[in-house]
């Protein structure tokens, strides 16, 4: 599709991909590997070492983080910290997911990684780590530097299956509309949460040089994609641009179970390290100011048909339709636009295959009655398994009062790894159950027992 020159600093700075996370190919592409400017996507990897953070209880949601002077002198999108104040680990969260707060993600970057630099070259590693190959990082918010942060589409595709992967139990904060800190509410830059079937996160960017980007992950019952769209020429152009592709490629997905494994951390060659520590020459783009990223006019979804899951697992597939990179109409008076609640998957699904390919082991599951089961996480660690169980039943007693938490074991390429479920439900129970706890933070999906 050609494109007019952009004056924003490199041509053509459009790139899009749609991968399928269950069977692991790529749905559609433009200009897939080219380097471009990930902006405020950035903020996904900044959060993603946080999570790690989390994960290994260095810190807790409720730890302060010091705000030093570097930090609160960040430019805008910004929460306006005061040097020496603190904020707390689960609002620097909200802040960067809703507002995309470029002091807060500074504040997280010195926090744990003692200096801007330090963490960014955290960060490069672990894209190395991830397979990001083509990505290189030298802030934690996305806002214009010299060298400037790099990565492709395709790489930011793999950092969107990633921190599900990874972190199933805290990627629900990508979900969250809003964020009420200091007495005023921030609502979230994603304007497809709530307005595109299936849509449950995850993260715009914007600055003059990169255009307006969007990585996205959508999701039924039974399929899931991640999708990525780069160089958008309005806010409101590459939302509809987004719109369309999941509207077009969902219903396209593999609806079985994922024939890929789950993307995680592997030790990046003596290689790659080096290579993250270059300046690579797709950084010298130059790179005019920032500027607020504008309102732009409404999405036009009246053309969108959802995405709905049948009972069989198939899916009603909408009619065929272009898209464009240009600005897109405003929708008509009157336009309603589709409001039906997406039925989210978890993304710890990711680690089930058919049991014909498990190896048999004795699973230490109780005997339970027949029924269905809400699964909140597949990990390498049965203590880990079960202090989820426990965190979950003890934040959501009004849920799983009369649930009954058990782990399962099974092993998948010679790894053991231990689900950590619930049982007792039938399967409404089960699904309103999901709903709730991922409002809530925790990752869940349905299944019968």
């Amino acid at each position: 599709m050609a494109r007019k020159k952009d004056s924003g600093g490199y041509n053509p700075p459009y790139a899009a991909i749609v991968v399928d996370v269950k069977s692991g190919k790529t749905l559609h592409a433009v200009n897939a590997d080219a380097p471009r400017i990930p902006a405020s996507i950035t903020k996904v990897m900044t959060l993603y070492l946080l999570f790690e953070q989390l994960e290994a209880g260095r810190v807790r949601l409720d730890t302060p983080l010091r705000v030093s002077a570097n930090a609160a002198a960040q430019a805008p999108s910004k929460l306006g910290l005061k040097a020496g104040s603190s904020i707390s680990v689960e609002n620097a969260i909200l802040a960067m997911v809703t507002k995309s707060a470029n002091d807060v993600a500074m504040v997280v970057a010195e926090n744990i990684g003692g200096s801007e630099r330090a963490f960014a070259q955290l960060m490069t590693r672990k894209a190395r780590a991830l397979g990001m190959s083509r990505t290189t990082f030298y802030n934690p918010h996305g806002l214009p530097s010299s060298p400037a942060n790099v990565s492709t589409a395709r790489d930011l595709a793999i950092l969107g299956q990633a921190i599900q992967d990874r972190f199933p139990r805290y990627y629900g904060y990508f979900e969250r509309r809003s964020f009420t800190y200091a007495g005023r509410t921030h609502g979230n830059h994603n304007k497809l949460l709530g307005r595109v079937e299936g849509v449950d996160g995850i993260k715009t960017g914007f600055t003059r040089a990169s255009g307006f980007n969007l990585l996205t992950s959508a999701k039924t019952s039974t399929r899931h994609i991640v999708a990525v769209v780069l160089g958008g020429r309005s806010g409101a152009s590459r939302d509809q641009i987004m719109a369309n592709l999941v509207s077009d490629n969902l219903p396209r997905a593999y609806a079985g179970a994922r024939q890929t494994p789950a993307i995680a951390d592997r030790a990046p060659t003596p290689v790659a390290v080096a290579r993250a520590e270059e300046v690579e020459t797709t950084a010298a783009i130059p790179l005019p100011a920032p500027r607020p990223e504008p309102a732009g006019a409404p999405l036009d979804l009246s053309s969108i048909r959802p995405v709905v899951a049948s009972a069989s697992g198939s899916t009603a597939t909408p009619s065929s339709m272009q898209w464009s990179a240009g600005p897109q109409p405003a929708p008509r008076a009157g336009t309603q636009v589709a409001s039906a609640a997406p039925v989210a998957v978890s993304a710890i699904a990711d680690l089930e295959k058919k049991q014909a390919v498990e190896e048999p082991v004795k699973q230490d599951a109780p005997s339970r009655s027949a029924g269905w089961v809400i699964q909140l996480a597949a990990t390498g660690d049965e203590a880990r398994a079960r202090d989820i169980l426990s965190d979950a039943r003890q934040k959501s007693r009004d849920l799983l009062s009369n649930a009954s938490p058990f782990t399962e074991k099974f092993v998948k390429d010679g790894t053991t790894f231990y689900r950590a479920r619930f049982s007792g439900f039938d399967p409404d129970s089960a699904q309103a159950a999901c709903k709730t706890l991922k409002r809530r933070g925790f990752s869940c999906f349905a299944t019968r027992g």
